[in-house]
C-alpha cells in the first residue's frame, strides 16, 4: 500500500493462523507503545481496537514519509530513530509498520519461548477516502456484521471508525464497547484520558461515537 497524505486509512492483521498475538496486559501495553513510536511520526490515530488474536487501526495521515537515522543497542540490534535537518536515509509508513510488528513479535517470542511469525505475513491496509482504492463497507449491530455496498463515499469512514470500536462487543468479549480495556472507545466515550487518539482530528473529520 502506499499511503498518501491527508487520507485516511484501516490498517488490521491478525496471528499467523488464527493464533493469539497478546498474551498477557503487558503485551497489550507493549504494543501500544510499538503503535506510538512507528506510527505517530507518520500519522494520527483516530481508532484502535486490541483483540487476543488481531488488531485495528484506523488513522489518517500526516507525514509518510520521515527522516531516520540507524542507532544500534546494546545487543547490537539496529534500530530506527527520527531525525530532524538533512537526512540521507528515509522511511516510509509501509516499513514503520513492519519493524513495528516485527519488533513486537521478538518480544513476545523471547517472553513466550516461541519461535516463528505471529502475524500474517500481509498486512491489510484499507484507504477510506479515496474513491479508487475504497472497498466494500460495513456497520456493526449489537448482534451482527453487515455489508453495505451503497454507502456514499464520505460515509465510510464513521461506518469504519464505529466497526472498530464495536469489535469486542461482536465477538462477545464485552457487553458494551466501554468495557473493552483494549481499545480508543474508553477515550471518546469520557471512561479515560488515553494520549494515542487525536480526537481533536477526529472531531475535524466528523467522526463520532
Amino acid at each position: 500500500m502506499v499511503f498518501e497524505k491527508g487520507d485516511i486509512y484501516h490498517i488490521y492483521n491478525q496471528g499467523n493462523n488464527r493464533i493469539p498475538i497478546f498474551f498477557s496486559k503487558e503485551n497489550y501495553l507493549f504494543f501500544l507503545k510499538k503503535i506510538q513510536q512507528h506510527v505517530l511520526p507518520h500519522a494520527d490515530i483516530l481508532a484502535w481496537c486490541l483483540m487476543p488474536n488481531h488488531f485495528h487501526l484506523m488513522i489518517y495521515v500526516h507525514t509518510p514519509e520521515i527522516q531516520v537515522s540507524e542507532q544500534v543497542d546494546e545487543n547490537g540490534r539496529k534500530t530506527i530513530v527520527r531525525t530532524s535537518g538533512v537526512s540521507p536515509k528515509t522511511c516510509n509508513l509501509n516499513k514503520s509498520i513492519g519493524i513495528l510488528l516485527a519488533s513486537y513479535t521478538r518480544a513476545v517470542n523471547n517472553l513466550e519461548n516461541r519461535t516463528g511469525s505471529l502475524f500474517r505475513g500481509h498486512t491489510h491496509a484499507e484507504c477510506l477516502t479515496n474513491p479508487g482504492l475504497t472497498t466494500p463497507s460495513f456497520f456493526i449491530t449489537r448482534y451482527s456484521t453487515v455489508i453495505n455496498r451503497h454507502l456514499p463515499e464520505e460515509e465510510y469512514p464513521q461506518v469504519c471508525f464505529n466497526y472498530i470500536h464495536f469489535n469486542p462487543v461482536k465477538a462477545r468479549l464485552v457487553k458494551n464497547a466501554q468495557d473493552w480495556e483494549y481499545s480508543s472507545y474508553p477515550d471518546y466515550y469520557g471512561a479515560r484520558n488515553g494520549k494515542l487518539v487525536n480526537k481533536s482530528r477526529a472531531e475535524e473529520l466528523g467522526l463520532e461515537i
